[in-house]
């Protein structure tokens, strides 16, 4: 489980973030991968080189892994689970493609991809190819959130009937069932609204509201796919935007803690928590980059400047959070 969005503050810039609900303990860092960067995917068929810095979190799994992260053209991608709907071939199959594994594509189209649209374009070049992680010994059912700095943002999703390229105007992405689903499922709830009805009229009966909030009654409150979704949509369209990016960033954070989930109350069939592990959002004009973990609500930042090696560099673990500045 997992839930996107991408706000746009009044300067125009993207923020753009993820919540990373799982129940497998990870142990993820903050990477900076350099510009000119080599790396070879994992079936030892294709060698690239990113044009592109890329900053995002991740994990070391034999090779560093990106679930979400952004370039420093200002393009950002998150991979969310796809349970049940998500389906890769093991092995490649398009003779005439290039192969990237599932669990490579963040890494690969923030490596090789400036906007949208270049993402759009590459898709129609590649064979997304299933590939098994170490983390949970299975080949992980994912689909993506795609945005640029130009507010365009796409949802990408593989299943058996084959590619599909979703214009995503919500800006939200969360899982299982396809995007089509959630957005058609979106008309279910229309009423819904900041305002509320103060008092009715029955015969000579008169009922007021106890108080506010009431033009919300009816919005989804559990942790499913769908019932998040909603609860995203709604809010981030009714949320107020401050002039200050830094207040922008913090309300970002308070949405996701309406979709954050406690350790404790999702128990899988194998009897582990599906957790909130930790939230981050990503300024894209600016390279900024923000988190908090479960067990820290302090908000930390880095950024894409934060590092000039040449080799991937970790700016720390999300766990301990040592080497971050706090805002």
């Amino acid at each position: 489980m997992c839930t996107a969005l991408a706000l746009k503050s009044k300067k125009d810039e993207i923020i753009f973030g993820r919540t990373m609900d799982f129940s497998y303990e990870l142990d993820p860092e903050v990477y900076i991968i350099p510009r000119n960067y080599e790396w070879v995917n994992s079936f030892n068929n294709f060698k690239f080189t990113n044009p592109y810095k890329i900053i995002g979190t991740g994990q070391n799994i034999g090779k560093v892994i990106l679930v979400d992260g952004i370039n420093e053209m200002g393009l950002g991608v998150a991979a969310l689970y796809f349970q049940g709907e998500a389906y890769f071939e093991r092995e490649p199959k398009l003779k005439d493609r290039i192969t990237v594994g599932s669990i490579e594509m963040v890494n690969f189209l923030l490596g090789q991809c400036g906007n949208v649209d270049e993402v759009i374009n590459i898709l129609n070049k590649i064979d997304i190819v299933g590939v098994e992680d170490s983390i949970t010994s299975s080949v992980a059912p994912l689909h993506w959130f795609v945005v640029d700095r130009k507010g365009k943002c796409i949802t990408i999703e593989q299943t058996k009937d084959g590619l599909h390229i979703y214009d995503n105007p919500v800006q939200v992405l969360t899982n299982s069932p396809n995007f089509n689903w959630h957005m058609t499922n979106l008309k279910n709830y229309i009423s819904l609204s900041p305002f509320q009805i103060d008092q009715i009229k029955l015969d000579k009966l008169t009922l007021k509201a106890f108080g506010q909030g009431g033009g919300f009654f009816g919005m989804p409150g559990d942790y499913t796919s769908p019932s998040r979704f909603i609860r995203i949509v709604f809010q981030k369209n009714n949320v107020e935007i401050p002039d200050n990016t830094l207040d922008v960033i913090n309300t970002c954070f308070n949405l996701m803690k309406t979709v954050s989930i406690p350790k404790g109350v999702v128990i899988t069939n194998r009897g582990t928590s599906d957790y909130t592990q930790y939230t981050t959002f990503m300024n894209i004009a600016t390279g900024d980059y923000y988190l908090n973990t479960y067990y820290n609500n302090q908000i930390f930042k880095a950024n894409i400047n934060s590092s000039n090696a040449t080799e991937i560099v970790s700016l720390g673990k999300l766990k301990r959070n040592t080497t971050f500045e706090h805002i």
